[in-house]
């Protein structure tokens, strides 16, 4: 009976109250969860780390689950067991998954079938949890609220994250031309090997206009937004005619001149993967499988942690020098 007992139990980070990484507190004695119908258990290998997980656990963001509750949305792992009306996957399948109902940051979680994709074996469980989120955003961004089409140019403003790199290997794929910034010489080549045509630091204080030399009197067409509190008002100086900038991230406030988008009539545009409609969401997954299956498709992993050091983790993806890949947590 002890062995039962034990075997139903997991590790898994808990939130408790809102507050800064140290509120992320990792219990040995979490139930397992049990897959009600059109849902499925996956035994987690690896966990993705994103942004706007570490907003949420601050309590700071528009959206607060109820607490206490497990972060974590992109797994990537095995099928464990499957609920009634399953019939897309099996005990043992490779999978990701684009949300998770009860938490990623777990040795087990349970997700909708809905939202869970076969891995193929070219990836690994890494890279696996480094698809969801990053991929389904970038997609969105640049297409369904982008409107990119092939021939435009595209900056991608803190390329060498995951949503960034995500960004860069969809656009170059879909024939877009991709300039791309990063915070450090590895960042940048990192962004070149990933898509990018061209590659600029964004702590040179000339960057912008290197930015410009490239692009030419034109301007750039898009620009997918990663830090818009800082990058903004710069950007609508980057824009050309009918130009968008893509709100994908933002950490505080800033002023910018509306007078900015008049003048060239340019777009500012909110990207939240979360408003996605369920047409917009199996868009998303079949351009991201038919990446996968095509090669272009290779997530970049970045730092790793295990478990224990998850408080770590939400402090550097914020707090650290420049990314290069997607931030995962193995279990």
């Amino acid at each position: 009976v002890v062995m039962a007992a034990a075997r139903n139990v997991m590790r898994a980070v808990r939130v408790f109250e809102f507050g800064g990484p140290e509120v992320l507190k990792l219990q040995s004695d979490v139930l397992v969860p049990v897959p009600k119908e059109n849902q499925v258990l996956i035994k987690v290998h690896a966990c993705g780390v994103n942004p706007v997980e570490t907003y949420i656990r601050s309590g700071t963001y528009a959206r607060k689950p109820a607490l206490p509750y497990t972060p974590g949305s992109d797994v990537a792992g095995v099928i464990e067991s499957v609920g009634e009306h399953v019939t897309a996957f099996k005990k043992g399948d490779r999978v990701f998954t684009l949300e998770t109902l009860s938490g990623g940051y777990a040795e087990y979680a349970v997700a909708a079938a809905s939202r869970v994709f076969p891995l193929p074996d070219q990836l690994d469980f890494r890279q696996g949890a480094a698809i969801g989120v990053p991929y389904f955003t970038a997609y969105r961004a640049l297409f369904q609220k982008g409107c990119a089409k092939a021939g435009e140019s595209v900056l991608v403003h803190g390329a060498s994250g995951g949503v960034g790199l995500a960004a860069c290997q969809i656009a170059r794929a879909r024939g877009l031309k991709v300039l791309g910034t990063a915070g450090t010489e590895e960042g940048m080549n990192v962004i070149l090997r990933n898509g990018a045509h061209h590659a600029f630091n964004h702590r040179d204080p000339n960057y912008t206009e290197r930015i410009k030399a490239c692009t030419g009197p034109g301007g750039v067409d898009i620009i997918i937004e990663m830090l818009s509190n800082v990058n903004l008002d710069a950007d609508l100086q980057l824009l050309s005619c009918a130009g968008r900038v893509m709100v994908v991230g933002c950490r505080g406030r800033i002023e910018i001149n509306p007078r900015d988008t008049m003048s060239k009539e340019s777009s500012i545009i909110g990207v939240s993967l979360f408003l996605a409609t369920e047409e917009e969401r199996r868009e998303c997954a079949t351009a991201v499988l038919d990446g996968i299956e095509a090669g272009w498709l290779k997530p970049v992993v970045g730092s790793e942690y295990p478990l224990e050091r998850v408080a770590k983790a939400h402090e550097d993806i914020i707090c650290s020098s420049g990314a290069r890949g997607k931030m995962v947590l193995l279990l």
